[in-house]
């Protein structure tokens, strides 16, 4: 397998075809030293958080990636799939350094119509499920990063996020608090589709809500 460089200040990965037949995966970690990671994911949505106007527990889960390296990211060949390993979405465009993608249940659903596959949007599991994200490199489909999350963090309104952003993994429950003793465990941070993944006591409070929503339209 030959790798492309990844210290260029715009990587592009040339995508011969996206492969839907995973035949050479590493499933067990990530084998990519890549800037792209997953970022944040909210498996049990109770509000619209698409804002396309209708609440759907398939059109308002979400996942974030983040650009956590110093130079823009070509995401053509990036694509996500849950524990079965079926793409449920395949990125394109750029991502800034520092930035985020958002990718809701109902864009994975627009992808999968325009490419002929079967229609399950992101398709997480609430009861517990592992989000992968791949980069397809010439014959290769590299795992690049993957999160396991449990029952208690797919409840309706909570996410997992790194915090700080590509950091280490938590439970954002500010809109539906944990108080059991799993772990994570609770941190009362908001959920934060397209925003920085930060909290402070005084955020966590459902009245921010509408703040928090106009953060990502």
């Amino acid at each position: 397998m030959r790798l492309v460089s990844l210290s260029a200040p715009v990587r592009r990965t040339a995508l011969l075809a996206v492969p839907f037949a995973l035949a050479a995966l590493v499933l067990d970690a990530p084998a990519c030293p890549c800037d792209v990671l997953l970022n944040e994911i909210l498996a049990g949505p109770g509000r619209d958080w698409n804002g396309d106007g209708v609440v759907s527990s398939r059109d308002d889960e979400w996942v974030e990636v983040v650009n956590t390296g110093g130079g823009a990211v070509d995401l053509s060949g990036y694509l996500l799939s849950d524990a079965d390993s079926t793409f449920r979405y395949v990125f394109s465009g750029v991502l800034g350094a520092g930035e985020r993608r958002v990718v809701f249940g109902l864009q994975a659903v627009e992808w999968q119509r325009s490419s002929g596959r079967a229609i399950g949007g992101l398709s997480l599991n609430n009861a517990g499920d592992t989000v992968r994200l791949f980069l397809a490199m010439g014959a290769d489909t590299i795992l690049v990063d993957a999160y396991g999350y449990k029952s208690h963090e797919a409840v309706t309104d909570r996410a997992s996020g790194r915090r700080p952003d590509g950091g280490v993994w938590a439970l954002f429950d500010g809109l539906n608090v944990y108080t059991g003793s799993l772990e994570p465990p609770s941190s009362l941070c908001l959920p934060s589709p397209g925003a920085v993944n930060q909290c402070a006591p005084t955020e966590a409070r459902p009245s921010t809500w509408g703040r928090i929503k106009g953060s990502y339209r």
